[in-house]
């Protein structure tokens, strides 16, 4: 390996090992301590941080947030592997114009994005107006598990759309053609040859919606009205309002250690899952 590149690694070297690592083990440190984080010399360690954190209360705040989280990525991706599909089957240049549109409304503030929500579906907002208009009456969108669940699919689903497509767009044509030329119909084609290979940009899609849909705290603040707190929610609540860095940091250790069992969960699936279908 030339100079170059050894310079190149040991730059992102430093980089993931200051701005990655050392914060991570900073909140595993703090998880353990009894005492004022910022006088060392009287702190001490203990677990009682952890025996909150699994108890039933903020248990029951974990259990609400993961199923959440799996509603929006089931959602998500009912909804955008279809619309990956129809992206992929078109022309080059249409292919093109989809895929900006489907990133513009990322480009406004994501802030913005769910105050927008919160205009649509208000008790005087365009959609409760047209049932009130044919005699349906008003409807109650906001502040249960619709909302939220709406406002996080809204946010999240291109990051479903975008690595299915390029998944689905980074299959050899000639394997399609191969499966035609031996009898294989367009519904074989896709149970054995797209689906299967498309399904690393699956787990991509799964990945990215279901990391930002568990630890949002904006979107279940804003349209659940504060009647649904998330563990993203409890977190910001413990560190900025009550000062409680030690079982906030115990709280986040346990999501993280969550977050990495499924997604070793989901990897050895989808891995299952790609051998069983191309068999």
């Amino acid at each position: 390996m030339s100079k170059k590149y050894n310079g190149i690694v040991i730059f992102y070297g430093v980089w993931v090992l200051i701005l990655i690592i050392l914060p991570l083990l900073i909140v595993f440190a703090i998880s353990f301590i009894d005492g004022d984080i910022y006088d060392l010399s009287s702190v001490s360690f203990t677990l009682d941080n952890y025996k909150q954190a699994f108890s039933k209360n903020y248990f029951g705040v974990m259990t609400k947030s993961i199923w959440m989280a799996l509603e929006c990525n089931i959602i998500c991706f009912l909804i955008g592997y279809p619309i990956a599909y129809i992206i992929s089957e078109m022309k080059s240049k249409n292919r093109n114009i989809m895929v900006l549109l489907l990133l513009a409304p990322m480009w406004s503030n994501f802030l913005l994005r769910t105050y927008s929500w919160m205009v649509v579906l208000g008790n005087n907002g365009p959609i409760n107006s047209l049932l009130k208009s044919i005699g349906v009456g008003s409807v109650q969108l906001m502040y249960n598990d619709f909302g939220v669940i709406l406002g996080m699919v809204y946010n999240f689903l291109p990051f479903m759309i975008l690595p299915i497509y390029l998944s689905l767009t980074r299959i050899d044509s000639g394997l399609v053609e191969a499966a035609k030329d031996l009898g294989a119909t367009n519904k074989n084609v896709f149970f054995r040859v797209k689906f299967p290979l498309s399904i690393p940009g699956v787990f991509s899609g799964t990945t990215l919606v279901f990391l930002p849909a568990i630890t949002s705290f904006v979107i279940s603040r804003l349209l659940g009205g504060g009647q649904y707190i998330l563990i993203g929610n409890l977190i910001e609540h413990k560190l900025v309002v009550q000062q409680e860095w030690q079982v906030g940091s115990a709280i986040a250790v346990v999501l993280m250690i969550i977050l990495l069992a499924f997604l070793a969960v989901l990897r050895k699936v989808a891995r299952n899952k790609l051998e069983l279908s191309l068999w």
